[in-house]
């Protein structure tokens, strides 16, 4: 497989979401790093993300979302996480919850939630509009090595691993996104990224 940088022009974009659809990967940049991404309601799919990173079949991978009516598609919101993407989304902020019935076990290692990601970036929001479906899309690296910022970190990790790397130039933040379980009632934060812990909790206390 030879692996290309493309521009993210509206005709590289729509080449990019037709391999989405038919079960390929593209990888991609968000605000955060640049993202390895698959449909993320095909197990095919979302399985070729795995095998391209060496990644442990038990980790769950999380959906990017473009809006909030894909977010009702995957998963249960409730009250409270509805202030949380009033206030953090679109941005670098991943929200678990309870998934729904559509989203296979594969995709989230076989648990009942499912990580929800709503990027802050205009090439990664054009996919996923143009793909139209959620993209499951960990950090485009192999497994182990550090989250790539560029389109050639990409390349110099993933070349002959997937076919497309759209170049969004460097990463806003360049760490991963803050993520936080809202599954129960009491929310916990299971990694400290771009958005500082602190903010999120505030938010909810008030």
């Amino acid at each position: 497989m030879q692996t290309k940088i493309l521009q993210p022009t509206e005709e590289n974009l729509i080449r990019a979401a037709e391999f989405i659809r038919r079960g390929e990967i593209v990888a991609f940049p968000t605000e955060t790093v640049y993202g390895l991404g698959a449909d993320g309601l095909s197990v095919e799919a979302c399985g070729k993300i795995f095998s391209a990173k060496g990644r442990p079949s038990d980790k769950p991978l999380s959906l990017h979302v473009a809006n909030l009516e894909m977010v009702e598609r995957v998963a249960k919101i409730s009250a409270a996480a509805e202030k949380l993407f009033a206030a953090f989304c679109p941005g670098a902020l991943t929200i678990i919850l309870p998934k729904n019935k559509i989203v296979p076990d594969f995709v989230t290692g076989g648990r009942s939630s499912v990580g929800i990601r709503f990027p802050a970036n205009d090439v990664a929001l054009s996919l996923i509009k143009f793909s139209g479906t959620p993209i499951a899309a960990p950090s485009a690296n192999l497994s182990g090595a550090p989250p790539p910022k560029t389109a050639q970190e990409v390349f110099d990790n993933l070349s002959g691993r997937v076919e497309i790397i759209l170049d969004g130039g460097q990463c806003q933040f360049g760490v991963s996104s803050t993520i936080i379980d809202m599954t129960s009632d009491a929310p916990k934060i299971l990694r400290h990224g771009a958005i500082p812990a602190e903010k999120i909790l505030q938010l909810l206390k008030s």
